[in-house]
């Protein structure tokens, strides 16, 4: 089923911000590279927009646990980490195993649809800090 979609201008550099990032921005850090390319949005019109994006599914809304959710535009199925010194987000490949939506289903009594895993760590950068 095609969706119907109003595309406007500033929806298409809201969403060609979250597309071409890959370190799934928050809302603030699409404002500020809106604005250092030249855009002039109110921040309504970002969260709007950003809103509105996600209710199509041409992003995903990421809440990771911050006090700020983040943005993906990668619509296939993949997990997150997220590093517990920092707050950078990696994405993940690798697939939750059947074994654990058979668990997870028998455990609740729920039909599962999909699976969202986000893990915790500490990114290579930050424990390379801490080692010198």
């Amino acid at each position: 089923m095609m969706r119907s979609l109003n595309l406007t201008s500033q929806r298409q550099a809201v969403y060609d911000i979250v597309r071409n990032s890959h370190d799934h921005p928050t809302a603030a850090e699409v404002m500020n590279r809106l604005v250092e390319q030249g855009h002039n949005l109110a921040y309504g019109t970002v969260y709007n927009s950003l809103r509105y994006l996600a209710d199509k599914q041409m992003i995903r809304e990421l809440k990771l646990g911050e006090a700020a959710s983040r943005y993906d535009a990668r619509m296939d199925d993949h997990q997150h980490i997220l590093c517990e010194v920092c707050g950078a987000v990696d994405e993940v490949m690798t697939h939750v195993p059947q074994e654990w939506m058979n668990s997870v289903a028998e455990e609740t009594g729920y039909t599962l649809s999909h699976a969202h895993v986000v893990f915790g760590g500490v990114c290579p950068a930050c424990r390379n800090k801490t080692l010198n």
